[in-house]
């Protein structure tokens, strides 16, 4: 939940306006982001009205017991909450119809939507606590909040004993007696000491009246309970931020800086309460909700590693889809101001072709370049742009796509950077879609930056040699005829699965390298977790004696490793600078292999650290 579980966090209200004037730059802060307050009764009716809608994309409600008695709590001694974040716009959203049961009435008849999109648990809390309702998973539970006017508020440090002054009925309720805890307290109900907070909202005079009639000798006290109460409903204001004229990007911005603790505002989550359609079975027409449909196709290719692709990702993949096939529509390109114009008649019309594209995208990953892990993928506009490729594509040139792969992964300029280059590369893959034909220019390649990719690194060249190494389909060294890359080996985190060639410790005991050599992506190889386990720290020399068998050579060429290391385990000795030997070889093994892939291109290998060139044709 949300809810402020200490007095000391409020003050975080103060910093909010001068984190939310940081993405206020177009005009003035007053104009577009203003502070106001209402009362609890005043806000909760407007809701019931319609006044206020909360998008279908927020989180479900977690009710909480505990947190909903810390909340009225908060309220009870007049501490402040969070600011609720209204976004008042023109823009129609999908929204809830009801909450927590409570049917909302749908006709909408103001000037501009009002969405709630920071407070939705506390505005369920305190709605579901007065007017009552139903909670998920608890049918049977009666979220209905009571107050008992005989707890008495201690002192200001009082920190505990709103647990028995708020109750639920079932803290109520002795069941004829055979609650045996709960039986003072529903003696005390029926002697109208425990009361709902809607019924001193709506019938202060009769309590009150009850009260005085009573021959309670605390009944002064407890009348200045209910007073207190009355109070709250007349006098606690409610903090709101509200944000109009306010484009959807910048408001999720402001959500995400707002709302740190919670879960970010997504743009995808725009364009799902944006696109949904209410079935109308009566006039023929389907319902439709992207969500749903984006999830169905998860789960149609679940056996694919690729389906952890976010959001955002395969919303950007649509929103090229839908511009190739409408160029009209207003989609110029993928940032969040232009996916927030995807319209549902569009996603509709490309949805069949687009789910088949995607799937052929990830099937090219997986199963032709056998790179077994989607946070390989050298550019994340690969996914984009070999989408496109695969969109409305009956004959698709894997030999093209390739090149085109291997080609823009490592070469030496990042040619795959921003959306500038992007829409380029979708030109040159539907030039080859539509005519066959598409010369690559020159390639070039700087050893140097092959030699000085790191195992800690995570840039685009990084990702693309690691992707060449798992594209040989390695073999585990204990058992040459089994590949090691399966489909659930390779997650790419912060300590992926991989080995050493040259353990890392033995290079510092033996002080025959650096720690860049040590680290270089040229030392490193896939391994099985036993074999590596089984390597640990030790000699090169040593443990390739355990796996020297017919068909090791051939298992450590399709890790791309210079089989001299394995004569140097034979002689059982190393030269001097035997680290750099073995990288400058496997440097021009990785060459050599990318040389093949890339045939027919002109291919020109430069040395920064040498400054000589070599060129292949």
């Amino acid at each position: 939940m949300e809810f402020y579980e200490n007095k000391l966090n409020s003050h975080a209200n103060l910093d909010i306006y001068s984190k939310l004037s940081k993405v206020s730059l177009m005009s003035t802060y007053t104009d577009r982001i203003q502070p106001t307050d209402s009362g609890i009764a005043t806000y909760l009716e407007n809701l019931l009205a319609s006044k206020y809608q909360i998008p279908t994309f927020q989180r479900d409600v977690v009710w909480e017991k505990e947190n909903v008695k810390k909340l009225w709590d908060s309220i009870y001694k007049f501490y402040p909450l969070g600011s609720i974040l209204i976004w008042k716009t023109s823009t129609k959203l999908e929204s809830h119809r009801e909450i927590g049961g409570i049917k909302l009435p749908d006709n909408f008849s103001f000037n501009e939507y009002q969405y709630i999109l920071d407070g939705q648990q506390r505005t369920t809390a305190l709605l579901m606590s007065i007017h009552g309702g139903k909670i998920a998973d608890k049918e049977n539970f009666d979220p209905t909040l009571y107050i008992d006017l005989t707890i008495e508020l201690t002192d200001a440090t009082d920190d505990t004993s709103y647990k028995e002054r708020f109750l639920f009925w079932d803290e109520i309720d002795d069941k004829d007696g055979q609650v045996k805890f709960n039986l003072e307290r529903n003696k005390r109900y029926k002697q109208g000491l425990i009361v709902k907070l809607k019924d001193i909202k709506a019938d202060y005079d009769t309590i009150e009246d009850c009260l005085l009639e009573s021959e309670n000798n605390n009944k002064n006290l407890y009348r200045k309970q209910l007073k207190r109460v009355r109070q709250i409903f007349d006098n606690y204001r409610i903090s709101f931020i509200e944000l109009r004229g306010i484009e959807v990007t910048e408001v999720c911005q402001i959500f995400e800086r707002i709302n740190q603790a919670g879960k970010p505002l997504y743009i995808f989550d725009i364009v799902v309460a944006k696109t949904f359609r209410i079935e109308d079975k009566k006039n023929n027409i389907s319902g439709f909700y992207l969500r749903e449909l984006i999830n169905n196709f998860r789960e149609s290719i679940a056996s694919s590693l690729y389906t952890s692709v976010d959001d955002w990702t395969l919303l950007q993949m649509l929103a090229v889809v839908v511009k190739l096939e409408f160029p009209n529509a207003g989609i110029q390109n993928i940032t969040d101001m232009y996916l927030n114009k995807l319209k549902t008649e569009h996603i509709e019309a490309v949805l069949s072709n687009f789910k088949i594209a995607v799937a052929k995208t990830f099937d090219f990953f997986d199963n032709i370049l056998h790179i077994k892990g989607g946070r390989l993928i050298p550019y994340r506009y690969l996914y984009l742009t070999i989408t496109a490729y695969f969109y409305r594509n009956h004959k698709p040139d894997y030999s093209f796509l390739n090149k085109y792969f291997w080609y823009y992964s490592f070469h030496n300029a990042d040619l795959l950077t921003n959306t500038t280059q992007l829409w380029q590369h979708i030109d040159i893959v539907n030039q080859q879609k539509a005519n066959s034909t598409y010369s690559f220019n020159q390639f070039d390649i700087d050893k140097n930056s092959i030699r000085k990719s790191l195992y800690s690194y995570r840039g685009r060249l990084s990702r693309a040699i690691l992707s060449l190494y798992a594209n040989h389909k390695p073999q585990d060294w204990a058992k040459p005829h089994r590949d090691v890359l399966c489909d659930v080996y390779y997650l790419f985190t912060d300590k992926p699965n991989l080995h050493h060639i040259f353990p890392v410790n033995f290079i510092r005991q033996s002080g025959i390298a650096s720690q860049i050599e040590s680290d270089s992506l040229m030392n490193i190889a896939y391994l099985s977790q036993i074999t590596n386990l089984e390597i640990s720290d030790k000699n090169p020399l040593d443990y390739l004696k355990e796996y020297d068998e017919p068909g090791l050579e051939t298992v450590l060429r399709s890790h791309l490793i210079p089989t001299i290391i394995l004569e140097w385990s034979r002689a059982d000795a190393l030269p001097e600078h035997a680290l750099s030997i073995f990288i400058e070889e496997r440097v021009n093994l990785l060459l050599e292999a990318l040389r093949l892939k890339l045939e027919g291109i002109e291919f020109n290998v430069f040395d920064m650290a040498n400054r000589t060139d070599n060129i292949y044709s």
